[in-house]
Formats: C-alpha cells, structure tokens, sequence
C-alpha cells in the first residue's frame, strides 16, 4: 500500500464536473485579470470568516506583505513574530527592510507563545519598542494561537495584530470568532496543498477597516486609482480570476473536508492509543480539539507529531510508502539568511525542539481507515516494545 502526504486527484474526482464548468465560464469570458469571479470570491470568504472586506491577493505571501505595506512597515521598524513558522511569515518583514523580532512557540500547539511575546517586549528599549509596527502570530497547522492573550498584551502595547491565517482558514477560536478576524487584517494563503486550495497561487486579506481595505486594493494593483493614476506605490498582487472560479467552487465543500479531516485526526488517536506509543512516550500527539460543537478549534491543514527519532522514521516509513513532510526543519533564528539579527542555538528552545521532532502525517478527507491504520501500524514497527 502507499498512502501519500496529499492526495489531490482524489480530490478533484469528486469536483470535477463543477470545476471544469467554472473553469471554462472563465475561458468564455476571457477576463482573466479581476474579472468578476474576484469580487465574487472576496464577499464569500469574507462572509465565511465573519468579515466585513476580503480582499484577494497573487498568494498568501503577498497577502502579509501587503498586509505590512498597509500599516507602513519599512526601513528599521520592528515587526514581532514567532521563530517557527512558514518562511513567508519573516521573509516578508525583511523584504521591507523592516527588522523581525522572534518569539518561542507553546509546545503543545506550536504558535506564539504569549509568555514570550511579553518578554520578547519587555526587552526591547523604549526607543525600540516605539519602531514596532505590528505583531503577527501564526495559526500554525490549523489551530488558533491564544489570540485573547496576545491581543491583550497588543492592545496594552498599542501595536496592531495581523494574523497569519495561511493554514487556518476556517477555524473558529474560543469566543466564536474566526482566525483571520480578530486583529486588524488577517491573511491567508491558497496554496494548492491547503484545506481551501486554488489550482496555483492565491491569497486573501481580510479586515473590518474600511481605510485599510481600500489601501489594500490600491496596494494590489500599483497604488492606481483610477487606471494609470497611481496614488501610492504598491505591487502586482492581483488573484487571478481563475484561481477565485476555482476557489468559489472549492469553498462550498470545505466545511465537509474540514469535518472529515478532524474525524481523520480522531481516528489517528484513536489508533495510537491502541497502539501505545503515546502512553510509552514513543509519539507525541497534536493537542485535543475543543469539543464545543460551535468551536471548530483545529481544521487540521497538517496532522503533525513529535518523535526525538524523527528523521530516521520519517525515513522509515517512506520506505514503506508512507508519505510524510517536516514542517520546518529549521527555526527562523538558525536560517542563514537571519545570521546578522544576532540570534543564536538555544535562543527559542521550543522552536529548535519542534523543527528536530515535527513530522507530518496524511489527513487529507479522502485518507481511507485503512489507509490511516497502515500509517499507524509502520509507525509502530518502527518503535518495538522493549
């Protein structure tokens, strides 16, 4: 048997019909730039999310960068995020010269920890602390980060939050709110390998302001408003109409894949308590959704466990035809690139301790029990009780 990490022919199997109908209403029109399946797509995920403005974008990397654009991040300002994530999430503060300032992670969901952001600021001078312009934590995996407490501290600052939502679209947080609505803009990602994924590039900011989504789509199409009047500098960051025909389609499913994917995650419980890998110590297991029905806390974009022998497993199971992905192997403040902020090993000891033990398992919705049960079985070979 071979279970992949992803497998998205299955998906589309069972949307191929409305996607090629969608597909070729677009090819009909021949709007290929802001046609009208963009606006289209921005009110539903707007309202889906419980936002006033959704605002597309060419990616989910364009989306925080525009993001940042929109509250005036440049040279020497600060922009506080955590050390483990998707490198978008600090390539973007760096690529306005902007300077990132890392947080650790909580252990057991892998987003900001608001224990470190505190004293991430309490340890900048005043001087310092007035150059920071947003802090942005990241709904990683599909779980919301403990937004109550980082808004607290945000707000007690006076610095905006803009959310990385790229893999959480659709969670729903404690207080009912969704990822992506709870600070001032929120951003998210259509990579194809995400729960609501385009058939390429694609993202979305979302706001209640009204100024910031009108500095949004100003910032997406080269500041121009009208046509060839350009009243900021901004960048090409439109969302193809193709990929919103797309995601229009997908968006009516994802409810249901969201479900199938938690009652996957549930299942991968089920079948390592069986197996006893979690009482030995020998696998460490995503966090036990909230089972508060209107409470969707974790939509599962990964299913991600922790083993201090993850690179010979991983290895293992692809031997066994097992697909697997690390997610991330290495922290922000070891990358190369950030050699000159000055961090060093042991600076964000959870951080370095996920991207050693992190691996990723299949949970797409369409992952058979079966499937799921091969996973766990090869898992457990490769840990024999002693």
């Amino acid at each position: 048997m071979r279970v992949p990490l992803l497998d998205l022919k299955a998906q589309y199997a069972t949307i191929r019909d409305e996607v090629r109908e969608a597909l070729d209403r677009v090819l009909e029109s021949q709007q290929f730039i802001m046609g009208p399946e963009v606006p289209a797509l921005e009110k539903a995920l707007a309202d889906y999310v419980g936002a006033r403005h959704g605002i597309g974008m060419s990616s989910g990397t364009d989306a925080l960068l525009a993001a940042l654009m929109a509250l005036g991040v440049g040279p020497g300002d600060r922009v506080i995020t955590p050390a483990y994530s998707f490198f978008a999430t600090a390539g973007v503060i760096t690529r306005l010269n902007a300077v990132p300032v890392f947080t650790d992670i909580d252990p057991g969901s892998y987003n900001m920890s608001p224990t470190s952001l505190e004293k991430a600021w309490a340890a900048l001078d005043r001087s310092v602390q007035q150059r920071v312009k947003a802090i942005v934590p990241v709904h990683l995996f599909g779980q919301c980060a403990d937004m109550a407490r980082i808004l607290e501290l945000a707000t007690d600052a006076k610095v905006p939050v803009i959310e990385d939502a790229a893999q959480a679209i659709g969670t729903i947080c404690k207080g009912g709110r969704a990822a992506g609505t709870m600070g001032v803009m929120g951003c998210f990602s259509f990579f194809p390998s995400k729960n609501l994924g385009a058939i390429g590039d694609g993202g979305m900011v979302v706001t209640d302001d009204e100024a910031l989504a009108e500095r949004l789509r100003l910032l997406r199409n080269h500041g121009a408003k009208p046509k060839y009047f350009h009243k900021i500098v901004g960048g090409n960051f439109r969302l193809d109409t193709i990929q919103a025909a797309v995601l229009l389609v997908k968006l009516r499913h994802l409810d249901t894949w969201h479900q199938a994917r938690r009652e996957n995650a549930d299942r991968y419980r089920e079948l390592f308590r069986q197996s006893g890998l979690v009482a030995r110590g020998a696998v460490g297991l995503p966090p036990v959704t909230d089972p508060t029905p209107a409470i969707r806390s974790h939509i599962y974009n990964q299913f991600v466990i922790r083993s201090p022998k993850r690179d010979a497993l991983r290895d293992f199971l692809t031997a066994q035809g097992v697909g697997t992905e690390i997610y991330y192997p290495v922290p922000f403040n070891l990358q190369e690139c950030f050699a000159d902020l000055g961090y060093r090993a042991g600076d964000f000891p959870e951080s370095e301790r996920a991207a050693r033990e992190s691996l990723a398992l299949p949970i797409y919705p369409e992952l058979t029990p079966a499937q799921q049960a091969y996973v766990v079985d090869w898992v457990a070979a490769f840990h024999p009780r002693a």
